[in-house]
């Protein structure tokens, strides 16, 4: 209940945001109904029946009166809420709330949302109550969701409609073990409802000139930290540490590339090591394996106003101790509070398999 509380509430605030000159909004409701993807055969027990719920958001609509806007093809931006049914006493039910972009293709016809947010599942994994759970280790979970659909707004007064796909992914991110998480295949149906009787013009003020931009190489230094746990249910949650440095160079307004290294403490990783060194002979660990790993990394940032969504590819170059293989994935959110400040919420993953969720705090100069 407390979750819905806290939905609702978001809800009137952003209502509130809603009276301005320069933007409208709109709100949209869709029914939606699919099926886990068996992304790891362990969660093969977990998927019964055909997952269902709702998905409810406020969207506030762009024009351009500002130059990101146009560069983006007027994007919204908003909240949403999801509920979902996962047809499985188990698992339970999840409910989620996210902040979302909306990017629209195809003259406007065609929308892409992506939201990252916390979700709360009814049903958490429980040794003695409900062993069977492992795919939330905890009940308060990060969630990704995406939405493709064909839209049409205001057909009949300020209704619309929208149809298309949709994709929920429920993770703790090795939080807490286990950790298998769920990834929903959905069909979304729905409906609009525009809070505005008209929007305002688009505008269309940019030249040609703005796609060139030049800027020095710049040079970042990042630390990061959080906990996490080994994939050995009871194993102990400990803290990491993470040290990055890297360069890097705008090739427009939208990206930048980079290239650098990372050092990462991670201290699970000492009691991993001591555990398959007392349990496990015959994978031949010694116990005395230093827990630290250093890699190098490239990558690529994308601008959208002050935020940026974060991409990186790194290979182990100090790598004492076997866990998940060299290479690994960083994919995350950066949020620009100064012009060389900036905060970043990251996940670390080698392939689909999760390591971290990290926070972090970083100066770019």
């Amino acid at each position: 209940m407390k979750f819905i509380y806290t939905s609702v509430f978001c809800f009137i605030c952003a209502f509130t945001l809603a009276q301005d000159k320069t933007n409208t909004s709109y709100l949209d409701f869709n029914y939606f109904k699919g099926n886990i993807a068996l992304h790891n055969s362990d969660i093969l027990h977990l998927i019964q029946g055909h997952p269902e719920g709702y998905i409810l958001s406020w969207n506030k609509k762009t024009f351009g009166f500002k130059d990101w806007e146009q560069r983006y093809n007027y994007p919204d931006y908003g909240v949403t809420y999801a509920y979902q049914n996962m047809k499985n006493p188990v698992l339970g039910s999840v409910s989620s709330l996210y902040a979302h972009y909306n990017f629209y293709f195809f003259k406007r016809n065609l929308m892409f949302r992506i939201g990252q947010g916390l979700a709360y599942a009814e049903e958490a994994y429980n040794k003695d109550t409900n062993f069977r759970n492992i795919a939330y280790g905890t009940r308060i979970m990060s969630s990704t969701i995406v939405m493709l659909s064909y839209k049409k707004e205001r057909i009949f007064d300020r209704f619309g409609v929208q149809a298309g796909f949709s994709l929920i992914h429920y993770s703790n991110a090795n939080v807490k073990a286990p950790n298998a998480s769920t990834n929903t295949l959905a069909l979304n149906l729905g409906l609009t409802y525009s809070l505005d009787d008209e929007d305002p013009e688009y505008q269309y003020t940019l030249d040609d000139s703005d796609r060139k931009f030049k800027e020095p190489i710049r040079y970042n230094l990042v630390f990061r930290s959080g906990i996490n746990e080994s994939d050995i249910v009871g194993s102990g949650q400990f803290p990491f540490y993470v040290v990055s440095t890297y360069a890097d160079k705008r090739i427009n307004r939208k990206s930048a590339l980079q290239f650098g290294a990372d050092v990462f403490f991670s201290n699970f990783l000492k009691e991993l090591i001591h555990f398959k060194s007392v349990s496990f002979p015959e994978e031949n660990v010694s116990g005395e394996e230093d827990y630290k790993r250093v890699g190098v990394f490239a990558g690529h940032e994308l601008f959208i106003n002050k935020m940026s969504l974060v991409t990186q590819f790194g290979y182990y170059v100090y790598y004492p101790f076997d866990f998940e293989g060299r290479t690994y994935l960083r994919i995350g959110l950066k949020r620009y509070f100064t012009k060389n400040w900036f905060g970043a919420l990251t996940l670390k993953s080698h392939g689909a398999k999760a390591e971290a969720v990290a926070l972090g705090v970083g100066i770019r100069l």
